[in-house]
């Protein structure tokens, strides 16, 4: 997906949301660390790419929890 259309749906997503698609790519964070332990993962920039997709939407669910309570 491309970055703006990616930024765009995780403005429109609710906290719930966030937090499900926090859970759908930890958990793809694991079985990718589990693929790569095991020699069988072919994507590794996959690794990174979820790493910052994790970072990008903690960002956005700490600044909609600030904006709540403000």
């Amino acid at each position: 997906m491309k970055a703006k259309q990616r930024l765009s749906d995780l403005r429109a997503m609710t906290g719930d949301q966030l937090s499900d698609e926090l859970m759908k790519l930890k958990k793809e964070q694991f079985n990718l660390r589990f693929q790569r332990a095991t020699g069988q993962l072919e994507n590794t920039g996959r690794i990174t790419e979820v790493r910052r997709d994790i970072a990008r939407l903690k960002t956005f669910a700490t600044a909609k929890a600030a904006a709540k309570k403000a």
